[in-house]
């Protein structure tokens, strides 16, 4: 069984990493460029016509996506860091911290839909 332990394992662990680092920030790209689109196409301000434009993306490309793969990627990368190879350890750590900022940007989304909004659009009591 690969335990990750040997140079050809590490390597194996940061291209799929890397891999999936990739593969998340493709919908999560998409869906801010078609937020900032729909934002400036019908002249709409505040927070609420971002969390529009973002929800849209995240109905097209699934929850799961934002949630698991950060994870995953993180995992992944975390197990081929290396001392005889510190670019790979680089940009597994400029990949991990790309993952995580995916992932905080996908819970800042839940929060916004499922707490913040739904409390500020009921006004004032």
């Amino acid at each position: 069984m690969d335990d990750g332990s040997n140079p050809d394992g590490k390597r194996k662990w940061f291209l799929w990493g890397t891999i999936v680092t990739w593969t998340l920030s493709i919908p999560l790209l998409i869906s801010v460029f078609k937020a900032f689109r729909g934002i400036s196409e019908e002249k709409a301000t505040g927070l609420g016509a971002a969390a529009g434009g973002l929800a849209e993306g995240y109905a097209t490309f699934g929850l799961i996506l934002a949630f698991v793969l950060p994870v995953g990627a993180i995992v992944l990368l975390a197990r081929s860091f290396s001392r005889g190879h510190p670019m790979r350890t680089l940009f597994s750590l400029l990949y991990i911290c790309w993952s995580a900022l995916t992932l905080a940007l996908a819970s800042l989304f839940l929060w916004l839909s499922f707490i913040y909004l739904p409390h500020n659009a009921a006004g004032p009591r």
